[in-house]
């Protein structure tokens, strides 16, 4: 996914002052980086957001969760009720209410004017970039939801709306936040609170050893104690990129490789800071090759299967020298050639990359 900001480690790290002191838990390594300076920045950044992750669409509320309309002054009466109001006699007719009453209905059903900005916290400055607003009508659909009124991408939304009652949304990045909005005649304005922060997520095996960049990947989620509860945020992460989200509390999921090393976190996020988190695996990257003598050349076109100790299986391939990434455990590698089978036990610890030969000397 492309990243909302730049990679403070090449070239921008003096706008991310350092924050709370780094906190170590296990399998685990969080700092909190004040990151409301970096945002100074983001008018320079045009053609980095213009590519960012798509804000994400808002579910438009229920009737039964809409805000109360608010009660439109008694000159939006209509024409009509107001010229029966005024009828005297038959033939009868004053002119003069009756004019008035369509005057004050078509100022009524005239757009004004609404000015939209949003804030990343409440003592920071309004957002430059970056920002997608949608503007809800109180009315529904026949499917219940709120009907979409007018859309912007501009930071600061100027758009013409009749008076009346609506609900907007913003959102930057993943953050986002919705709220009601009252247009009268005149200038409107409205100020949005994101109450956001920002995450940037990396991983390593166990005794910081790096992991190449291509063979990890990360999910973000929303809190909760099982599967069930969690909502998916933003998926296939890659290191360091810099995800905008509300504050609060999120489930990560770091997975190395594509089998079975996978480490779970839950990590904080607060208002106007970069939680930057390095996950650890209990891993290491396993290669394989059939030789007829130790050390010797691997030979080709062979059929692999890999089993946990349970006979599980949970990697497979064909040829000389296929690799994987495996969890630490033991397992049974099995090496088919043509009708011959040929095995071997084997152990994964944590750690920089291991070669496993099976010797068909041995068989």
């Amino acid at each position: 996914m492309t990243q909302l900001f730049p990679n403070p480690s090449v070239g921008t790290r003096g706008i991310l002052k350092r924050g709370a002191a780094g906190r170590r838990l296990r399998g685990l390594r969080v700092k909190f980086r004040h990151w409301i300076g970096i945002l100074g920045i983001v008018a320079m950044l045009a053609p980095m957001l213009a590519i960012a992750e798509d804000p994400p669409v808002p579910l438009p509320r229920r009737a039964d969760r809409m805000p109360q309309a608010v009660e439109q002054p008694a000159a939006a009466a209509s024409a009509a009720e107001v010229a029966n109001a005024d009828v005297e006699a038959p033939g009868a007719i004053d002119p003069g209410p009756a004019a008035a009453a369509a005057e004050a209905v078509a100022v009524n059903t005239t757009p004004q004017p609404v000015t939209l900005m949003a804030k990343i916290t409440e003592d920071g400055n309004s957002l430059p970039d970056g920002v997608t607003w949608r503007v809800f009508e109180t009315r529904t659909d026949a499917a219940g939801d709120l009907v979409l009124a007018q859309k912007s991408d501009d930071a600061t939304a100027h758009l013409e709306l009749p008076p009346g009652s609506y609900v907007v949304h913003v959102a930057y990045g993943r953050a986002q936040t919705t709220d009601t909005l009252t247009v009268a005649e005149g200038e409107n304005s409205k100020q949005l609170i994101l109450d956001a922060g920002a995450m940037r997520l990396n991983a390593a095996v166990t005794g910081d050893v790096a992991i190449p960049i291509n063979l990890l990947r990360f999910d973000i989620y929303t809190s909760g104690s099982t599967e069930a509860d969690r909502t998916l945020v933003a998926q296939n992460l890659s290191p360091n990129d810099i995800v905008t989200l509300n504050a609060g509390t999120y489930h990560i999921v770091s997975y190395f490789g594509d089998v079975n090393a996978v480490v779970r976190a839950d990590l904080r996020v607060e208002p106007g800071q970069l939680t930057d988190a390095t996950l650890y695996h209990r891993a290491a990257q396993i290669s394989f090759k059939l030789v007829s003598e130790a050390g010797g050349e691997a030979i080709a076109d062979i059929d692999w299967t890999v089993k946990t100790a349970d006979g599980q299986t949970v990697f497979s391939n064909i040829g000389a020298f296929p690799s994987t990434v495996l969890g630490e455990g033991d397992y049974l590698v099995f090496a088919k050639r043509g009708d011959q089978v040929y095995n071997r036990e084997f152990e994964v610890q944590p750690g920089a990359a291991k070669e496993i030969e099976v010797l068909t000397a041995v068989y």
